[in-house]
């Protein structure tokens, strides 16, 4: 099986990377290379940082989004995102103006809003909920790091959700595309054991 891990400057690669292989994923490729991604036979999406930041990177890199238009949605290739790669499935996202996204589940990234007793960004240790019917999610804990969320538009592609001062998306999906706001690759046996069921999906 050939996986795709996407480089375009905003990833923690290398530990995704270590993460995926404990998962036991054999054929990884790292790669900006449109032509590698068309051809994987599974997809990954990491991303730290802004979400401007990361989509401009992503599209910044010739061909690349089309690539994984036509990998992901039209030849349904599994496909994971994960932080601000999951957020990258948005409509938009609204920090420092409003930036357009892949728009491959509907919402926007929005700030979470601090107040006296929550603290901005959501980091560390907490509760994964998923939904009745999640593909792939299991009850558990993951580690969280991000200062905005995913205000998901349709609750049936909502896969779990957290809370921190209320309810948060934890993982969207829809199809073949699963996204996860946690990091598997922080997360320790609980990301492990979520890597290898994306490995072993079959959407």
């Amino acid at each position: 099986m050939s996986l795709a891990l996407i480089d375009y400057g905003a990833g923690n690669l290398h530990s995704v990377h270590n993460a995926l292989k404990a998962a036991g994923a054999m054929n990884i490729e790292v790669t900006a290379d449109p032509r590698v991604v068309a051809k994987a036979e599974r997809i990954v999406l990491p991303g730290v940082g802004a979400f401007a930041h990361c989509m401009e990177a992503l599209s910044a890199i010739e061909s690349m989004i089309e690539a994984l238009e036509s990998r992901v949605r039209h030849e349904t290739a599994p496909f994971l995102g994960i932080c601000v790669g999951m957020q990258l499935l948005a409509d938009a996202g609204v920090e420092h103006g409003t930036t357009q996204g892949l728009g491959w589940i509907g919402g926007t990234v929005r700030a979470i809003e601090p107040s006296a007793d929550l603290k901005v960004p959501h980091m560390g240790w907490n509760d994964v909920s998923p939904a009745t019917d999640a593909p792939l999610i299991d009850k558990g804990e993951a580690y969280f790091l991000h200062g905005y969320h995913f205000d998901v538009t349709d609750q049936a592609d909502i896969c779990a959700v957290t809370d921190h001062g209320g309810e948060l998306v934890a993982a969207v999906g829809r199809d073949n595309i699963i996204g996860v706001q946690f990091h598997p690759e922080k997360s320790q046996a609980y990301g492990i054991n979520f890597l290898k069921r994306f490995l072993e999906w079959r959407p």
